[in-house]
C-alpha cells in the first residue's frame, strides 16, 4: 500500500489558498491587461547559502508535486475570495477552471545545490505559474532547511543512526514535513507516527520520564516496561540516579537489555561511565542512546564517546539555526505576446542591495575533476557544452500538467547520501566557510 496516496488527515483538500493575496491581484491585472497568457519561465533559487553552510539540500520536491496537483479553487474557496472582494468576478471565473497545464523541471530531490542553482523551473502561462509562487517557496524553504541540518547531523554522526523526535517543538503539520525532510537528509527513524503513516518512515519510541514518575519506584517502572515491551526495549535511566538506574535495569532485563537512554547531564562523561558499568554488569551488547537538545556540533563532540544512536528534536526542526533557505521564485523569461510561438525574452530584476537576479531560462550541470569529485556548479542559458552534456542536473517533474517523476522516499534518501559523498571532503566540515564549490555562469 502506498500511504502517500491515501489522502490522510495530515494533508489538506486544497492548496489554493496557501498563497499571498498579491498573486491573485497580479492575476486579475494581467487578465485585464491581456498579458496573462504570455508564456513565462519562473525559477527557484537562492542568492546565498545560510552563513557557514557549505552546501544546500533539495527537499520537499515530492510535496511540491502534491501541492500543484491539489491547487484547485473549489466552491468554498471561491466563496471566500468573493466575500472578501479579493478579486473580481471575471478572475473568479478563471480561477474556477484552474489546472496547472505547464511544465516543471527541477533538481532531483535529495540533490545538493549552491547559490544561483535553479532548483526548480516552472514554465507555462504567466497566469498559471504566478499563482504557485508562495506554496512552492513555503515547501522548499522549509523542507530544504530541515534536510540541510539533517545532512550535517548525519555526516557528524557517521555510521551511528539518528532518530528524529522534534514533533513537540513545531507545528503539528510542519512536524510531519520535518520528519520527511530529516529522512531525506540521512535520519533513520522518527518518533512521529503521522510521518510514519504518511510517508512510510520507520518509527520508534518507548517511554518518557512521566512513566517512571507514575510508578512507586523506578524498579516498578522498569519491570512494567520490560514485562510489556520485552527485554529488547530502551529504558530511560536519568530520572533519578543514573548509576542506580543502570544497575536496576540490568538486574530486571538481564544482559540482553536492548538499550538505555540518557537525556541530561554531561553526555560525554555520563556515556563513558554508563558504558563501563554496562560492560562490568555483562550487558556488553546493550546500546546507549543519547538525547537532550543535540545539534551537529554536539553530535560531533560525542564522536569519541561510546554512543550508539542520537535523538534530535528542537535543533533539527528549526534548521539548526537556519529555519529557511531564503529561496526566491523569480520570472527569468517571458514571451512578448500570447502567441504560443512567440520567442522568449530574458528578464531580470536590477536593483541595489544584492537582490539582483540573472535572466534567461537556465540549464545546470556539475563539473567534476578527474577523480569524479565535484568542482563547480555551472549554469548557462545557451547551448550546453559537450563536456557537460551528461552532467546536467535538471530533470522533468511535470509535463503538460501531469506529474511524471514521483519516486520512493528511500530512493531520494539514497541519492542524497551518494551526492554528498561526491562533494569535496571539506563539505562536511562543521567549521564556517563558503560554498564548497563555486557557481560559474556561461
Amino acid at each position: 500500500m502506498n500511504t502517500a496516496d491515501l489522502g490522510l488527515p495530515v494533508d489538506v483538500p486544497s492548496t489554493a489558498l496557501f498563497t499571498d493575496q498579491y498573486e491573485l491581484t497580479m492575476l486579475q491585472a494581467a487578465l485585464h491587461g491581456g498579458t496573462a497568457e504570455r508564456r513565462s519561465v519562473f525559477e527557484v533559487f537562492t542568492r546565498r547559502l545560510p552563513e557557514g553552510r557549505r552546501y544546500g539540500v533539495v527537499a520537499g520536491t515530492g510535496r511540491v508535486l502534491d501541492a500543484v496537483e491539489n491547487f484547485r479553487f473549489d466552491a468554498d474557496v471561491l466563496g471566500f475570495l468573493r466575500e472578501r472582494n479579493v478579486v473580481d468576478e471575471p478572475t473568479l471565473a478563471w480561477l474556477a477552471d484552474y489546472r496547472f497545464s505547464g511544465d516543471i523541471w527541477g533538481y532531483p530531490e535529495g540533490e545538493v545545490y549552491f547559490p544561483g542553482s535553479p532548483v526548480l523551473r516552472v514554465e507555462g502561462s504567466f497566469a498559471e505559474c504566478v499563482l504557485l509562487e508562495t506554496v512552492i517557496l513555503s515547501i522548499l524553504n522549509h523542507d530544504s532547511a530541515i534536510a540541510a541540518a539533517a545532512s550535517r547531523m548525519s555526516s557528524a554522526a557517521g555510521d551511528r543512526p539518528l532518530i528524529e523526535m522534534g514533533a513537540r517543538r513545531t507545528h503539528e503539520l510542519a512536524a510531519v514535513a520535518a520528519s520527511r525532510a530529516a529522512y531525506v537528509g540521512g535520519f533513520a527513524t522518527t518518533s512521529d507516527l503521522a510521518a510514519g503513516f504518511r510517508y512510510g518512515i520507520p518509527t520508534v519510541g518507548t517511554s518518557a520520564h512521566a512513566f517512571t514518575l507514575l510508578h512507586d519506584s523506578e524498579r516498578d517502572a522498569f519491570r512494567a516496561q520490560i514485562d510489556s515491551l520485552g527485554e529488547g526495549t530502551t529504558l530511560l535511566v536519568d530520572t533519578y540516579d543514573v548509576q542506580e538506574a543502570v544497575r536496576t535495569a540490568v538486574e530486571i532485563a538481564g544482559p540482553r537489555l536492548g538499550a538505555v537512554r540518557i537525556d541530561s547531564g554531561d553526555l560525554l562523561l555520563v556515556a563513558h561511565r554508563v558504558r563501563q558499568q554496562l560492560d562490568d554488569l555483562g550487558a556488553t551488547d546493550t546500546r546507549i542512546v543519547v538525547t537532550s537538545d543535540l545539534d551537529e556540533y554536539a553530535i560531533a563532540s560525542l564522536a569519541a564517546a561510546p554512543v550508539d544512536a542520537y535523538g534530535v528534536g528542537t535543533q533539527l526542526v528549526t534548521g539548526s539555526g537556519h529555519p529557511t533557505c531564503s529561496m526566491v521564485y523569480k520570472l527569468v523569461a517571458r514571451a512578448e505576446s500570447a502567441d504560443p510561438d512567440a520567442p522568449l525574452t530574458a528578464v531580470a530584476k536590477k536593483s541595489a542591495g544584492g537582490k539582483t537576479s540573472v535572466g534567461g531560462r537556465k540549464w545546470a550541470a556539475r563539473r567534476v575533476d578527474r577523480d569524479g569529485v565535484a568542482e563547480a556548479e555551472v549554469l548557462g542559458t545557451g547551448a550546453v557544452p559537450a563536456e557537460l552534456a551528461d552532467r546536467q542536473l535538471l530533470v522533468e517533474l511535470v509535463k503538460g500538467g501531469e506529474v511524471v517523476a514521483r519516486e520512493p522516499l528511500d530512493a531520494v534518501r539514497e541519492r542524497h547520501i551518494a551526492v554528498r559523498d561526491g562533494l569535496p571532503l571539506s563539505a562536511t566540515q562543521l567549521s564556517r566557510g563558503e560554498a564548497v564549490i563555486p557557481t560559474e555562469y556561461l
